[in-house]
């Protein structure tokens, strides 16, 4: 599949809009290290454009005390895929996610 070709000025603001993009998960991710948020409100909240894209070993990661190594276990553990996104949980990951974590 080819690419569509863009105009300047639609490459600007397609570079515009994905900066706004990391710098909203970037926010998300240093409030859920200070702990202002909770996994249970990331996960309730899975409808929004910012938190739905954001991948799970990144979330995991985000939180207090977890690091590369354990978010790899947990998500082994429960059989979620190191590529999945939050839009992509089903119901039963995200319960065992915040009976682990929550």
């Amino acid at each position: 599949m080819a690419l569509p070709h863009l105009t300047q000025e639609q490459k600007m603001d397609a570079l515009k809009k994905a900066q706004e993009m990391r710098s909203k998960r970037a926010e998300v991710r240093s409030k859920l290290k200070s702990g202002s948020l909770t996994l249970n409100d990331i996960l309730a909240s899975a409808d929004d454009e910012v938190i739905s894209r954001m991948r799970v070993t990144y979330l995991l990661q985000s939180l207090p005390q977890v690091g590369k190594v354990t978010s790899e276990k947990i998500m082994r553990e429960i059989g979620i895929n190191e590529n999945r996104r939050v839009q992509g949980l089903g119901t039963r990951q995200k319960e065992q996610l915040l009976k682990r974590l929550g």
